[in-house]
């Protein structure tokens, strides 16, 4: 073949080339180049007023706290320029113990409630994905707390744990829930979860309706459990919405704010990082150190999700991906 093909080149006027082949070795890479120009143009061009809006929301904003930061909060006078003294001081320096309580709070906030939420989410979702009378009734039901405002569900929440309230009638007990420490994180934690668990189900259910049913279909014919056919076909398929809806709860978790400022104010030790920086930029009126609490707050943040793509986003994305493309072929 070789020989054929060399033979075939030189059929003719030797030292010329076909123009013809030429034009459609260079035509075809050079047509590909310009449309992948245009599409990178117009995506640009689409993109742009989003990544003004987020300039304008998220970026100003931001440069602006760090900025601050570095500055001190005198009582009279223009503030001086301090370096990272606002930084030192909350890490390690006078105000330490209630920036690392807070820390604290915020974690275990996070921890617990997006644990218990994802896989309350998940048992929701399969229990609304199942097809039965007055299933729409059962998911407008389960998707109610959630779309109550989180300030209503707070003071609700505040009502139902009063000493003489329903929770303590149903669990015949007459606990305090806001008078010592853990009654009042418990409670925080409580009414987060009721909150949104749903949104979590949302998501994981979103994800269990892609699922094609003829694979449950032939599972079963081959004998599958229904533990078996739950933890081989149905986990694998709705990871990638299982991560998402972990993504966001461990990011809206960490910015918790409403919920235990109006169900406790942060007493008993219920400050988040959230509330530490309101209250030492608004109540204190220490504008550089809350712009310093905020920016380490948004490190952290940043730094959660980052580590949460690393680790459980990019290999089930890209394993989802890889999965559609074989299916595609």
């Amino acid at each position: 073949m070789g020989g054929e093909g060399r033979m075939t080149a030189r059929s003719s006027t030797p030292g010329r080339v076909d123009p013809g082949a030429a034009v459609t070795r260079r035509g075809g890479p050079r047509r590909g180049r310009g449309e992948r120009a245009v599409e990178r143009g117009l995506a640009f061009w689409l993109l742009l007023p989003t990544l003004a809006a987020l300039g304008i929301i998220v970026a100003y904003p931001v440069g602006r706290a760090v900025v601050r930061s570095l500055f001190d909060d005198p009582i009279h006078g223009a503030p001086a320029f301090v370096g990272f003294a606002n930084y030192a001081e909350a890490l390690w320096g006078f105000e330490r113990l209630d920036f690392w309580n807070a820390f604290g709070n915020t974690v275990l906030f996070t921890v617990v409630t997006v644990a218990v939420e994802t896989l309350l989410g998940l048992v929701m979702a399969l229990v609304m994905h199942r097809a039965f009378r007055g299933r729409g009734i059962v998911r407008a039901a389960v998707l109610l707390p959630w779309a109550l405002p989180t300030a209503v569900s707070a003071v609700m929440w505040g009502w139902m744990l009063q000493p003489g309230g329903i929770v303590n009638a149903l669990l015949g007990t007459e606990i305090v829930w806001g008078g010592a420490e853990w009654p009042a994180k418990w409670s925080i934690m409580f009414a987060e979860i009721w909150k949104t668990s749903p949104f979590v189900a949302l998501l994981i259910l979103a994800g269990l309706q892609t699922i094609p049913p003829h694979l449950y279909e032939a599972a079963a014919i081959d004998g599958a459990s229904a533990w078996r056919r739950f933890t081989s076909i149905t986990l694998p398929l709705v990871k990638p919405a299982l991560v998402v809806a972990v993504l966001f709860r461990t990011l809206d978790a960490l910015r918790m704010y409403d919920l235990p400022q109006i169900l406790t104010g942060g007493a008993n030790n219920t400050n988040t990082l959230s509330m530490l920086v309101i209250q030492a930029a608004t109540r204190e009126l220490k504008q550089g150190y809350g712009g310093a609490l905020s920016t380490i707050t948004f490190l952290f943040v940043f730094l959660c999700a980052f580590l949460l793509i690393k680790a459980i986003g990019a290999n089930v994305f890209a394993g989802f991906g890889q999965a559609e493309g074989g299916a595609r072929r």
